[in-house]
């Protein structure tokens, strides 16, 4: 009799039974290996910042955020708003709503926050970037306490570059600058109170209002930052820069209390580190930027004034005999102003 191919119901039911039965062990091998690979969890971390994307400062944010990616295997997830609109005050605001939980802030900010640091940007008082960075040294341990204190927590300080005197007119010295009209930030309400109380007219005038400003006469002279003047093209109607350093600026990345809590604290001290990393190439990059663009607004015509050292002990003794006057009414902290003195004094004695 001849034997039949086909195969028995009961073999063929057993041969699927394996079949599927190792399809199922492999699926769950392989979803186990994903699971495996995505983090118990993940806390995301928004950062608002001004800075275009593009921009080298920019680019530094973005690569942060893909180390802290890295470093946490994916539980820390930084989303940067880059160029976000806002004032530095409504960063603040969203800030303490947890809103965002980081974001870049300027000097004014920092001010705001803790009124200590103020001290450091008495004018003509720090007056070049190797004193900048002898004091932060000392007292930014200082400076991170009062922040803490308000609930924040500072994961960078990054020195900015200086302010500096662009005019109508050429400024050489403090009486120079007292014949003029004054364009200053009328919410660095400090500053220009120390400004009216060194002699000089003050007239409050955003960033927007210099230009209409410049022209119609209400002011003759802004101080800002070159860089900031240069993008802006604000030099077309004031053609001369003095060289003459009015004060050294910051900037920094602020956290608020409840963001930096949400970060496992087995990665805080490493994330930190990266900031601050960053920011030590933030300041490279704002002083290139600053040289560059004093050398762009002199190719387009800005006059530089070159201040002599007879010039500079004029503005240093004419400031420096005021400064009592500025303490004793509480414009800088007083506490904080002495510390930096005393910083100050013993670095000039060695240096």
């Amino acid at each position: 009799m001849k034997q039949s191919n086909t195969t028995k119901p009961d073999t063929m039911n057993t041969k699927i039974s394996d079949m599927l039965r190792h399809g199922r062990a492999l699926a769950l091998g392989v979803v186990s290996l994903v699971f495996l690979a995505l983090p118990a969890y993940t806390v995301e971390i928004r950062l608002a910042s001004p800075l275009p994307h593009n921009s080298d400062w920019g680019l530094i944010l973005d690569r942060i955020a893909a180390e802290w990616y890295q470093v946490t295997n994916g539980e820390v997830v930084l989303n940067i708003s880059h160029q976000r609109p806002g004032t530095e005050d409504q960063y603040l605001q969203w800030l303490r709503q947890n809103r965002f939980q980081a974001a870049v802030f300027t000097s004014q900010a920092f001010y705001s926050i803790a009124s200590e640091i103020m001290a450091l940007s008495v004018p003509f008082f720090i007056r070049n970037n190797d004193e900048f960075d002898a004091v932060l040294q000392e007292v930014r341990p200082l400076l991170d306490a009062k922040i803490e204190e308000k609930g924040f927590k500072a994961l960078a300080w990054v020195k900015g570059g200086w302010v500096m005197i662009f005019s109508r007119s050429p400024v050489f010295t403090p009486d120079d600058l007292r014949r003029l009209k004054v364009g200053t930030n009328p919410g660095d309400k400090k500053l220009n109170d120390a400004f009216k109380a060194l002699g000089f007219q003050v007239v409050g005038s955003s960033l927007a209002d210099i230009p209409t400003f410049l022209i119609s006469g209400r002011i003759d002279a802004f101080y800002q930052s070159p860089i900031a003047v240069q993008a802006s093209s604000l030099y077309r109607e004031a053609r001369n820069l003095s060289s003459i350093r009015l004060a050294p600026f910051m900037g920094g990345v602020l956290m608020n209390r409840q963001g930096w809590a949400s970060i496992p604290e087995r990665y805080r001290e490493q994330l930190h580190d990266i900031v601050r990393k960053a920011g030590r190439e933030f300041e490279d990059s704002f002083q290139r930027r600053e040289a560059e663009a004093v050398e762009v607004m002199r190719r387009d015509g800005v006059t530089y004034n070159e201040v002599t050292p007879q010039m500079e002990q004029l503005w240093l003794n004419d400031i420096s005999s005021r400064i009592p006057g500025l303490l004793d009414r509480n414009v800088f902290n007083k506490e904080m102003y002495l510390k930096v003195q005393e910083i100050l004094e013993r670095y000039r004695r060695t240096h």
